[in-house]
């Protein structure tokens, strides 16, 4: 029998390290979402395992990688595509959605809006400073409620009231909160309120000066969230569409990505394979004392021997790993 030819798509992001499996027909065959926990390369390893154990008959043609840890990952496990995330993003939406045009993405650490125009991307704002209105945040927010976070925005559409919450800072959201509990208010019109103020917060920052015009399509971590979902309608005013694979449409856009970039230049993948999950990588580092500005420099090592740099400023020790 032969093997099934599939397409690779790895996105790991600070929060959650996501991997897809895509056919020719970009239709997806294998999805994990799993939580990064500062690891990220034994996540992408824990991944690829199950990966294998659940089609044991695969053959990877191509793979790609996006997210913040990218570069790292491409390199570990021989990633033919490494592009940023508003490019994957972008890419699987338009797979789903051909007609949008206003993408929202929330995870678990960040915030992104992409603007869509025929299919190519023409704007995008990205809030990777301030955590309001991130996965973590309303994580943090469901355990001092103590709500499981699935109950989170359930709960939301039961309250019968608005209450008007700071959202501008996760200080002040959290403060603004404490301060209505004790007016009285019930935990479902809190988490409303949140919800209204968060989508309120995000539309202000990200969409400052932009023209955001449906079809709106909303994705990430917290595209889970149905308090989220009603307050981005009643934002806008308009219907917000959540695709199926809501949380690994990063990773689908860079397996995309790889597949269309195979069906250009039809070279072989330099994907490792399942080596991958047995290959020792150690995360080390230094700082340079060959000029004042004393960069710290960060080296990927595999089995003994430093594979990639980063953190320079002049690009030496990023030109030798380069180089090798």
């Amino acid at each position: 029998m032969a093997n099934l030819g599939v397409y690779l798509g790895v996105d790991v992001g600070s929060v959650s390290t996501n991997l897809v499996a895509v056919d020719d027909n970009k239709e997806v065959l294998f999805e994990r979402y799993l939580r990064t926990g500062g690891q990220p390369i034994d996540s992408v390893k824990m991944a690829l395992q199950e990966l294998y154990q659940e089609h044991p008959d695969i053959e990877i043609i191509a793979a790609g990688t996006t997210g913040s840890g990218r570069q790292l990952v491409g390199m570990m496990i021989g990633a033919d595509v490494i592009k940023n995330e508003i490019t994957a993003h972008a890419t699987a939406t338009v797979h789903f959605f051909p007609d949008v045009k206003t993408i929202f993405e929330i995870g678990g650490q960040d915030s992104k809006i992409i603007l869509v125009k025929d299919g190519v991307v023409v704007d995008f704002a990205m809030n990777s400073v301030c955590a309001a209105g991130t996965g973590s945040f309303l994580d943090h927010q469901s355990e001092r409620l103590r709500i499981p976070i699935e109950q989170f925005g359930d709960m939301a559409l039961t309250a019968e009231r608005d209450v008007r919450i700071a959202g501008r800072c996760t200080v002040f959201a959290e403060s603004d909160m404490i301060a209505k509990q004790q007016y009285g208010f019930s935990k479902a019109e809190i988490i409303r309120g949140l919800c209204n103020a968060l989508v309120r917060n995000y539309i202000t920052n990200l969409g400052r000066g932009k023209s955001l015009e449906p079809p709106y399509v909303f994705q990430g971590g917290v595209a889970a969230n149905k308090g989220i979902r009603a307050a981005f309608e009643k934002e806008m005013g308009h219907p917000v569409m959540i695709p199926q694979y809501y949380g690994t449409m990063g990773a689908i856009g860079a397996a995309i990505l790889a597949a269309e970039n195979y069906a250009k230049t039809g070279k072989k993948t330099k994907f490792r394979g399942l080596d991958t999950v047995e290959l020792d990588f150690v995360s080390t580092s230094f700082e340079c004392q060959d000029c004042s500005n004393a960069c710290e420099i960060v080296q990927i090592v595999l089995d003994g021997v430093p594979v990639i740099s980063w953190g320079d400023r002049c690009g030496k020790w990023s030109a030798v790993s380069k180089g090798q």
